[in-house]
């Protein structure tokens, strides 16, 4: 496993970070919380000493997970990502979208990261996790409704108090980067990056090396799409996000899968999988610093895991990028 440093910080994570968004259940049918613990503890003894969670995965269940699965591992021997600002439980800030929870039942989601909302909010997933201390707090959502002066004078205070190391945000652009920063010491931008998404390229992946910020770039296997085990016709489970995202039609499975024919056999002569090739081409793209890989269970993680040890040569990662640009 590799490890990188993040920004201007001693806080280092490995390039593949395990994302626990499928872990809590929600928006993917369900989760088994035996084999997310497993697929955690497997993927930690491959290196993957991170975890990207968020209250809102599973009504708090991810985290929950989370904790479950580092009870018996030395706190600082793991780095705890977690999230705040997309509520389920209030009406205050801005509507986002109507989702059910892990119950079936119906909630609305809010952005909301007023000072008072976060305070609490961190309060909340420093007892779900079990621990002190949050190695990275993340705002999930930017919230229209409450200044950003706010929101980070808001983390500026627990990581005063100690409950926080870092602040990082998400799904910020470049300009509301900028922003936050006049107030506290951004470290990160978790935003969505993979071959057939790639629209931080225009302005956050030049803002952030120009900076040296780092980018956390989540969903770079495209939630499965890129994994080539996707064929037309793919049924989804009932309660899975996916059923209903343009980028799982069946013409955008289709064409997709001729894209990872071209490059099939460059996984093939490093015995690797396309999931992998993907993961590591990603990290390896300037800009990039960590990926944040899913799982729900054990051989999924460990394989994510993996990635890390491939090495691409110049050619073979500018064949790739030549092929990704056509998408």
């Amino acid at each position: 496993m590799e490890y990188r440093k993040i920004a201007n910080t001693d806080l280092e994570l490995s390039v593949i970070t395990f994302g626990a968004w499928a872990a809590g259940g929600w928006m993917w049918g369900g989760t088994e919380q035996s084999e997310s613990v497993k697929a955690i503890l497997e993927a930690y003894d491959k290196g993957v000493t991170s975890i990207d969670t968020a209250p809102v995965y599973g009504m708090g269940k991810s985290e929950e997970i989370v904790a479950e699965a580092i009870k018996d591992i030395s706190r600082d021997k793991v780095q705890i990502l977690t999230k705040y600002g997309l509520k389920w439980d209030t009406k205050k800030g801005e509507y986002f979208f109507s989702s059910k929870d892990n119950s079936g039942n119906d909630i609305d989601l809010h952005r909301y990261s007023s000072k008072e909302s976060i305070i609490k909010e961190c309060e909340d997933s420093l007892r779900r996790l079990k621990t002190d201390y949050i190695d990275l707090y993340q705002i999930h959502w930017a919230d229209p409704t409450t200044p950003i002066q706010e929101s980070m004078e808001a983390v500026t205070q627990l990581i005063k108090e100690g409950k926080v190391r870092y602040a990082g945000v998400c799904n910020y652009t470049a300009e509301q980067f900028k922003e936050a920063e006049k107030y506290v010491n951004v470290i990160s931008n978790q935003v969505p990056y993979s071959m057939v998404n790639k629209g931080i390229d225009k302005d956050v992946v030049p803002y952030s090396i120009q900076t040296n910020k780092a980018i956390l770039a989540y969903s770079p296997i495209e939630r499965g799409l890129l994994s080539g085990k996707m064929k037309p016709g793919y049924k989804f489970s009932e309660g899975d996000h996916r059923a209903s995202h343009p980028f799982f039609t069946d013409e955008f499975i289709a064409k997709t899968n001729l894209f990872l024919a071209k490059i099939k056999p460059i996984a093939d002569d490093k015995g690797a999988t396309l999931a992998q090739l993907v993961l590591r081409w990603t990290i390896d793209k300037p800009g990039i610093t960590i990926a944040l890989a899913g799982a729900r269970n054990a051989k999924q993680s460990v394989q994510n895991a993996g990635a890390a040890d491939i090495k691409l040569s110049k050619e073979e990662f500018d064949f790739i990028a030549k092929e990704v640009e056509k998408l």
